[in-house]
């Protein structure tokens, strides 16, 4: 008699695809989605948070508003959060901009301490039943002058959208920037989660040419945050922040610089001399960092050279780069989980059907994925180094290299700094479970 809930696990069309027969940028078919239980990377409560001095407002109904508070209490910020619920009468009796007005208002005067801005998250319903929210913003900056209110968006809808959630989030921290005349010798880092690396490239060529830095992960105040308005300069590498960094350059008219995060040679110098021509700085000894990042590339490979390695997307903004960067230098990388692949890895992509065709690629929200059979690591007796957090729980690996979205590193140093926290990690053993649990890895610093 055949087991056919084995058979079943054992098919993963669908779920599972070699890269030769994968189609880009999606490999896999939307549907129904499964939420795996690595919960490190951040949601929009997480990065609204970063403005300092601020307080969250969502309004919705109350279903949908039982993830967001447990997200600002897990961080420990319900003081900086509150709700509205949205209820059927607010929809049949059509008062929902009263309802806002009135809940914003009730919020502010019971705080106990006025905040210097107010993100105010509407949700799907509104645009549903064509809600006035220019008539909101308008009003509550009325009754409210010495507040600073933003628009954002617990939208699912914009998900597929060109303009989705995570995008739209980190356009709106800066849309509180006030307009000045006055300027700084400064530049920008915009749509990070983590400070960039002051090892890398980019920003020792930034603080040589006597320019400082601003980043708003960096930001304790409100004032400090705004005189981010001031820097003559905006520079974002994380495509999420891209759309933020180009607004701001039409909305203050400071120049904007997308360089984009790789791991390619050729692009980290493009971005590198365009850097340059910008701050007018004399560029690195390229020869001798792509030499260094080659050494370090060389010795990780050899030691790690009985070990398989799984690279997930929320590890790092260009998952396949690293695919193949990794596997040019003689790295065992099996497998990639990702759903789908930005633009700027289609290249990437191509170089690996044909030179790899055999690297799988995961879907980690295909609703098969609950059922997949997480004992990779175990059947390789644990020579399993997983990139991500997504990949150390589907492998079952404990050990994993803990990055989110690049982490901070960029560049050539980034390359060589990966390679020492890989090797770490392959030394170490980590507590999987208690890590990737964790909801928005490091958002409490």
């Amino acid at each position: 008699m055949i087991d056919l809930r084995s058979a079943e696990i054992l098919d993963w069309s669908g779920a599972c695809v070699s890269i030769r027969e994968a189609q880009f940028p999606s490999p896999f078919q939307s549907g129904v989605e499964y939420a795996a239980p690595a919960r490190g990377p951040w949601n929009i409560v997480h990065v609204g948070m970063l403005v300092p001095e601020s307080h969250q407002i969502f309004v919705c109904a109350q279903g949908c508003l039982r993830g967001v508070v447990l997200t600002a209490a897990e961080m420990g910020a319900t003081d900086r959060f509150s709700t509205i619920a949205v209820r059927e009468n607010n929809v049949m009796e059509g008062d929902m901009e009263e309802l806002i007005l009135n809940g914003v208002e009730d919020v502010l005067r019971k705080l106990p301490k006025k905040p210097r801005a107010v993100l105010l998250f509407t949700s799907c319903i509104h645009h549903f039943i064509g809600c006035d929210l220019d008539y909101v913003y308008r009003k509550l900056r009325e009754r409210f002058p010495d507040v600073d209110f933003t628009d954002c968006y617990m939208n699912p809808i914009m998900r597929k959208s060109k303009t989705p959630p995570d995008s739209k989030m980190r356009q709106q921290l800066y849309s509180l920037l006030h307009p000045t005349d006055k300027t700084a010798k400064a530049v920008n880092f915009l749509g990070n989660t983590t400070e960039t690396s002051e090892t890398s490239e980019m920003v020792q060529m930034i603080r040589q040419a006597g320019y400082e830095i601003r980043d708003i992960c960096a930001c304790h105040t409100y004032d400090e945050f705004q005189k981010m308005a001031e820097s003559i300069l905006n520079i974002t590498y994380n495509p999420a922040a891209k759309l933020g960094g180009e607004t701001l350059e039409k909305r203050l008219g400071k120049k904007h610089l997308y360089l984009p995060f790789s791991y390619n040679g050729q692009e980290i110098e493009r971005a590198l001399t365009q850097l340059a021509g910008a701050i007018d700085a004399p560029l690195p000894d390229f020869d001798l960092l792509k030499e260094k990042a080659e050494k370090a590339l060389r010795e990780t490979a050899q030691a790690l050279q009985d070990m398989e390695i799984a690279i997930d997307y929320t590890a790092t903004l260009r998952p396949l780069g690293l695919a193949r960067l990794l596997l040019s230098h003689g790295f065992r990388v099996s497998s990639v989980y990702a759903d789908s692949f930005i633009s700027e890895e289609k290249e990437d992509f191509l170089w690996l059907q044909e030179n790899y065709g055999d690297l799988k690629l995961y879907a980690t929200v295909h609703p098969k994925m609950p059922r997949f059979p997480r004992d990779r690591a175990e059947k390789s007796h644990g020579n399993l180094l997983a990139i991500g957090q997504k990949a150390a729980y589907f492998t079952g690996t404990r050990h994993f290299v803990n990055l989110l979205e690049g982490s901070g590193l960029y560049g050539y140093d980034g390359i060589c700094r990966l390679m020492q926290m890989m090797l770490q990690s392959a030394r170490e053993e980590k507590d999987t479970e208690k890590i990737i649990q964790v909801k928005g890895w490091g958002c409490c610093g």
